[in-house]
Order: C-alpha cells, then sequence, then structure tokens
C-alpha cells in the first residue's frame, strides 16, 4: 500500500503512520512539523497546506489511499483538487452534529451547517469547518468518512482520560474529588483502536460515513474503572453540580476542571452517546477499557510536563478539604 497521510506528528495522525508502517506499508507523512516528529520509517515531506502551492511535493504519484486529518476547509479544497488517490478517508468529528441532547443517533442525525469560509478562525467553528470539510470530501470518487468521537490512550496530552488513573494513583492514600454525576454517559475511543481500523477501511476502500466511536459508558464506571486501575482505596468525595459551580470548578477539560463531567448539562448527554453499529459492523474492534486506563496511567506517571486538564494538587487538596467540611457540617 502506498499511503499518504496528511498529518503525522500529532496524536492520531502519527500513530495512523506509525501502524501502516509496522505493516510494511509505504507511508509518506506531510505536515508542518510543528506538533511533534514524524514517526520513524516513513518518508516525511514538511509542507504548508495553506500556501496555494503547499502540496506540490506530493502531486508526482498516485496514492493507493489518503488519510486526511485537517480542520480547515481551504487545506481539503486544495487537497482533493491536487493529490491523486484510489480512495479517500478523511477523519472527521461527532461535533459535526446539530442535535447533542439527542441520544443514540446513528449517521443519519442532522448536520450544522457547513462553515462558509477557508478557514475556521474560533473554536466554535470548529463543527462547520468539519461539515464543509466532509462535503468537499464527498465530491471525490471514492470516500470514507470517519466521525470520531473523544480519542484517548497512551499519547493523549489532553488528559481528558488521563487524569483520572493518574489522579487517583497519585493521591492512593487520600480522598479524591469526582462530580456527582455517575450516570452520565461517556463515550471513548483508544487511539490504537481507531488507527488500526482506518487503516483497514483504507487497505478495504471503505465507503460511507461512520460514527467512529467507542461503546456508550457512564461516567460512573469510567470512574470506578480509573480507581481500580490505580489501586485507590480510599474515600472518594462526590461533590454536585451547584457545589462545583460554587467552587469554580470547570467541566469537561482545561485548567482547574474535572475532565469528562459535561457539567451537570443533559442537553449535551447526546455528545457523548452515539450509535456506533456501523463501526463495528465493518471491522471496528475495541480493547476492554481496563487495558486503555493501564496504558494510559503508564504514560500519564511518566510525564512532566503539566497536565493540560483537571485540578492541580493544591486546588485539588483545597477543595477535598472543603467539601469534606461542608459534609461534615450537615445535619
Amino acid at each position: 500500500m502506498e499511503l499518504l497521510v496528511l498529518g503525522g506528528t500529532a496524536f492520531l495522525g502519527r500513530e495512523i503512520a506509525a501502524q501502516a508502517a509496522g505493516r510494511g506499508w509505504s507511508v509518506t507523512c506531510a505536515a508542518r512539523g510543528r506538533s511533534g516528529s514524524f514517526p520513524d520509517d516513513v518518508r516525511s515531506v514538511v509542507l504548508d497546506r495553506d500556501a496555494d502551492d503547499g502540496l506540490a511535493p506530493l502531486t508526482d504519484r498516485a496514492w493507493d489511499a489518503v488519510i486526511d486529518l485537517a480542520r480547515q476547509p481551504g487545506q481539503v479544497r486544495r487537497a482533493v483538487r491536487e493529490l491523486t488517490t484510489r480512495h479517500w478517508v478523511f477523519v472527521s468529528t461527532a461535533n459535526v452534529y446539530a442535535d447533542q441532547a439527542t441520544r443514540g443517533q446513528d449517521e443519519s442525525g442532522p448536520l450544522l451547517p457547513p462553515l462558509d469560509a477557508e478557514t475556521m478562525t474560533e473554536p466554535v467553528q470548529y463543527g462547520p469547518a468539519k461539515v464543509a470539510c466532509e462535503n468537499l470530501v464527498r465530491d471525490t470518487a471514492s470516500w470514507m468518512i470517519a466521525r470520531a468521537g473523544l480519542i484517548v490512550g497512551p499519547g493523549d496530552s489532553s488528559s481528558r482520560l488521563g487524569y483520572w488513573p493518574w489522579r487517583f494513583a497519585h493521591d492512593r492514600t487520600a480522598s479524591v474529588l469526582i462530580p456527582a454525576d455517575p450516570d452520565q454517559p461517556v463515550q471513548l475511543i483508544d487511539v490504537r483502536d481507531l488507527a488500526g481500523w482506518l487503516l483497514d477501511c483504507a487497505e478495504g476502500a471503505v465507503r460511507g460515513a461512520f460514527n467512529a466511536c467507542g461503546s456508550p459508558t457512564t461516567l460512573g464506571e469510567v470512574l470506578d474503572a480509573a480507581r481500580s486501575v490505580a489501586g485507590h482505596r480510599r474515600r472518594v468525595l462526590a461533590a454536585d453540580r451547584d457545589w462545583l459551580i460554587e467552587h469554580r470548578v470547570n467541566p469537561w477539560m482545561g485548567p482547574r476542571s474535572l475532565p469528562l463531567w459535561l457539567g451537570g448539562d443533559h442537553a449535551l448527554w447526546g455528545f457523548q452517546d452515539h450509535r456506533n453499529d456501523r463501526a463495528l459492523a465493518s471491522g471496528l474492534r475495541l480493547r476492554p477499557l481496563a487495558d486503555t486506563l493501564t496504558d494510559t496511567l503508564a504514560w500519564e506517571t511518566g510525564r512532566d510536563e503539566p497536565r493540560a486538564a483537571g485540578l492541580d494538587d493544591a486546588d485539588h487538596d483545597e477543595l477535598v478539604q472543603a467539601l469534606s467540611a461542608d459534609i461534615a457540617a450537615r445535619p
């Protein structure tokens, strides 16, 4: 297989390229090279996809498949116009869906209006930009669209999942603060499972749109599994939505957050609960959550840089003390 990965230095793109090289494929990765290093055993091409002639180094051959992870419509427009391939695989996102409240939607769910610009300039445009990219890919002769859910696993610098096994291991003999929202849906896919399936689909020229998501679970089940993997045996302190808001704890991701928690907003529950029947039927295989958590904990434990999500030690200890005092004062 002659595979072109448009990307290849960041989380998912790097895993795709590394697995493809491990299969003995001829792999070319094209990127600016600012998000990380290129994997071993690939041909690396440093280029700027925003430049009018940025793809010129790639137009001298026909590819068996192209896997594109772009979010900018202008970049995708140039790629589908200038590159020659038997099959396109475009990595999209579940953020393209207009309805984020309804649970159990399949690929026929209504999409957001496409971004009417070549470049997204703010995070709120991410979903519409990906819709515009999807529409451009649909104009090719052979295409597949993978609407990825929350991608996790070793190498995920967002720490949205990784914070939890790390926190439970870090405070193995101390209380840990969690959100009191155990029934909230959570839908995770290990980067290694997603990458392997995308390569299978590229090789088989699988066509159509797919929800590339893990099977839905709950926040309570994820936290229980993270706690088990970490060997945590002390008390967990579950704080309700109002208490967390009062104490300026953020949902989902970023600083001073409880990652994966949707802030108690049921209008977002559908965002973490899409049907993945089509992807499973096409060959997607999902490893057990405990395996992903174990490997993620090992990776998080070896990190030196600050985590992008969660509570730092000082904030966590302060909040645990505050909630413990509130609980003790209740009649």
